[in-house]
């Protein structure tokens, strides 16, 4: 038999164990790298040197490295350095936040600037500080049109979580690596995770397009 059905079928329990961890990797990162985005986003278009440069210093290295050097240098050399004993979860999941950070602040920014100076002009004109102008006036226009990018960049990133699993997370890339060494059939093996994940990529794309029409309509509204 060219594809073993049942092999599929005994499996696929144990693989959709996995699953979990991969969703709960990416959300939580997601969500943390959101907040930290936001933050460092703010400080590369700040105009004192203090936040500017090392954010900008941050950026390029997180976005010119591959991700899986990060969780390697995280999870192996940051412990040869401080002299701790790694926690596999602790690890994947700041590298898998890190990342997701930097990316998310260059879309932050870009979201950022691309809103007309004149408003924090204007806001400013109104008796405004820098940070009400910025939270009240700039920060929700740019918001809604970070949406989409930033939906990609969680697509992204449930595809990239797959990489905790050189460090041994049980993820669902693991457990198909798992499924393919006990029963020695790696194409269902891994042709079924790669089907999961598809199917993922889909939903989560289908629930961000939802809610990015309904922000659209909320904002014409």
């Amino acid at each position: 038999m060219v594809f073993d059905l049942e092999v599929v079928a005994r499996y696929l329990p144990f693989l959709l164990q996995g699953v979990g961890i991969t969703v709960e990797f990416t959300v939580v990162a997601f969500s943390a790298g959101s907040v930290l985005g936001l933050l460092l986003a703010l400080a590369r278009i700040s105009k004192n040197p203090i936040f500017h440069y090392p954010a900008v210093a941050y950026i390029d290295f997180v976005r010119g490295t591959p991700l899986l050097a990060q969780i390697y240098l995280i999870h192996f050399g940051l412990p040869q350095i401080f002299g701790y004993t790694p926690v596999g979860y602790i690890d994947a999941l700041l590298a898998l936040t890190l990342n997701s950070t930097a990316y998310i602040a260059e879309i932050m920014r870009a979201g950022i600037e691309s809103i007309d100076r004149g408003q924090m002009e204007a806001a400013r004109s109104l008796g405004m500080t820098y940070v009400q102008a910025m939270r009240y006036v700039i920060l929700p226009q740019a918001l809604r049109r970070v949406v989409p990018p930033m939906g990609n960049e969680f697509i992204a990133l449930l595809k990239e979580s797959s990489l905790v699993s050189v460090i041994g997370m049980e993820d669902l890339m693991m457990r198909s690596r798992m499924m393919a060494g006990r029963s020695f059939r790696p194409f269902e093996a891994y042709f079924t995770a790669a089907l999961i994940y598809l199917a993922l990529t889909l939903t989560f794309s289908r629930i961000l397009g939802w809610g990015e029409r309904r922000l659209g309509k909320s904002a014409q509204g």
